[in-house]
């Protein structure tokens, strides 16, 4: 079984004076991570009005890929030149497609796997009703290539957090599913 992606979270505060140059410095550390194997994505998202937390997303193909450019000495330069623009940061790595559920609150894996599927559907559907007739006539795996390359972005930097951030209370909320039921689902 293939090992599942990494992903290191980062949260950083930054003083509204640094914005531009906290944004710019951070551009700078996503072209450096795309250089190395097994890089995936990564993404940031801006603070909402009145806080100055920025959430820093890098991921990796495996756990060895997220190590080697974390002690790589490009990293270390990168880390350097950002001094002074932001408090300490608070990371967190996770495997798989955990890194989209707090590790304390984490839902059972059906309901991760629910929230997953209502947010890929739709959107799936969609770019399948926009684009699929002018990619019909392409080999399957140039469509499928074509399509995971445009809907994996999307996917993990907007829908699913949308998603999961609209069915939070429904995540969170304990689940009456029987023992059989559990044990069932967890085999798989």
């Amino acid at each position: 079984m293939p090992t599942p992606p990494m992903t290191l979270l980062v949260a950083r505060r930054v003083e509204p004076a640094h914005y531009t140059a906290f944004i710019e410095w951070m551009h700078e550390g996503e072209r450096l991570a795309a250089d190395f194997p097994g890089y995936l994505g990564s993404g940031m998202l801006a603070p909402p009005p009145g806080d100055n937390e920025f959430q820093m997303i890098f991921r990796f193909s495996d756990p060895d890929s997220l190590a080697a450019w974390e002690h790589s000495a490009s990293r270390q330069a990168w880390l350097q030149r950002g001094q002074g623009l932001f408090d300490r940061p608070h990371e967190h790595r996770a495997l798989g497609l955990d890194g989209w559920f707090n590790e304390a609150t984490r839902p059972p894996r059906w309901k991760q796997s629910l929230v997953i599927w209502l947010a890929f559907f739709p959107v799936s559907l969609l770019f399948n009703l926009l684009f699929g007739g002018y990619l019909a006539d392409w080999p399957m795996p140039a469509r499928v290539l074509v399509t995971t390359l445009a809907l994996t972005p999307l996917m993990t930097y907007l829908v699913i957090p949308q998603v999961t951030r609209l069915l939070a209370p429904w995540l969170q909320r304990p689940t009456r599913t029987s023992a059989r039921l559990r044990a069932l689902l967890a085999r798989h």
